[in-house]
């Protein structure tokens, strides 16, 4: 069997491991980087090769266009798991109030903190609750449980989780109302993610404004602009037609020297294609971004908008080519 790790530097094994442990994932990360380098090459080929062999094209744009599309399905792949990261701490951040508040509950009734640790840790809380069994067997084991809470903590992307254990380690430390403690820091993060949805309600305008923007307006002025080239290019083919192969008429001089169109409609469609990907893309992370504070949320919106977006371009193209058909031919 290959050894892909031995194909990069430690420094990024070290972060993909990391980063697979963040996600949740129970794959290795030889076989993250099997999947990512044998991808790499298998899409580089079989889209050089289409390119070139199918549709004729030259072969420098046969590899430019086979390594952008397998550098996209890498990018693709450390996208999906950046959103199971994220996904993780979402959830966790969701739910640390209410398992603060049991664990205080717990301390209030007579338990000691590393038993109620484990004791609020509910079958609702998922993997969580799984985390904090490990928590528990790490304290069996004879792990301080400073450095039991600390690894908890580490197995998420959160800072609210971050913030909590330490705020938990230093009144083991320095003594006080553990139990009055862990209830209000659940308050403070109930309260914290309150404002954080009204925030989101408060820009709920400008989401719908970015929205239009880029998933109807733009697809629909491409495929406008689309059927404009087709349409002057046919005017022109008719003009050089009825005047001998000359785009206009010799005769009289003017200082206005029209030009056929420089680019092809093929060409144009592959660029809008190729825009209206890129921007209602973009467009589903800005939304994330304004929504919740992180882009990586916008990955579960963006095919969504890419395929509403492409419909519109394809509808808008058929239906002003279809009131210009007499036009076009």
């Amino acid at each position: 069997m290959i050894s892909f790790e031995t194909l990069v530097s430690r420094n990024i094994v070290r972060a993909l491991s990391s980063e697979l442990d963040l996600a949740g994932l129970k794959i290795n990360v030889n076989r993250l980087l099997s999947f990512a380098i044998i991808g790499f090459f298998i899409i580089l080929i079989f889209t050089s090769y289409f390119t070139v062999i199918i549709l004729k094209e030259p072969a420098a744009i046969g590899m430019v266009v086979g390594l952008a599309l397998a550098a996209l399905y890498d990018v693709a792949i450390y996208t999906v798991i950046e959103f199971l990261v994220d996904k993780r701490k979402t959830f966790v951040e969701t739910i640390i109030p209410d398992y603060l508040q049991l664990t205080a509950a717990h301390v209030r009734s007579g338990i000691p903190l590393d038993r109620a640790i484990v004791m609020a840790a509910r079958p609702e809380f998922k993997f969580f609750s799984d985390d904090v069994k490990r928590v528990a067997e790490q304290l069996y084991s004879g792990e301080t449980i400073d450095n039991a809470l600390m690894n908890l903590a580490e197995r998420y992307r959160s800072p609210q989780l971050k913030h909590s254990m330490r705020l938990i380690i230093e009144s083991v430390h320095y003594g006080g109302g553990i139990s009055d403690l862990l209830n209000q820091i659940g308050k403070d993060l109930r309260a914290q993610q309150l404002i954080q949805k009204e925030i989101s309600s408060q820009l709920f305008m400008y989401t719908i404004f970015i929205v239009f923007a880029a998933v109807i307006a733009a697809p629909a002025l491409y495929g406008l602009t689309s059927q404009m080239i087709k349409i002057t290019t046919t005017v022109w083919a008719n003009i050089q037609t009825s005047n001998g192969g000359l785009a206009l008429p010799s005769q009289g001089t003017s200082f206005l020297k029209p030009n056929p169109p420089q680019i092809t409609v093929g060409e144009y469609q592959y660029f809008a294609i190729a825009s209206i990907i890129i921007i209602s893309g973009f467009c589903s992370f800005i939304l994330s971004a304004i929504s919740s504070g992180t882009i990586v949320r916008g990955l579960k919106y963006a095919p969504l908008f890419i395929v509403i977006s492409l419909i519109i371009f394809f509808i808008v193209s058929t239906v002003i080519g279809g009131l210009f058909t007499a036009i076009t031919g």
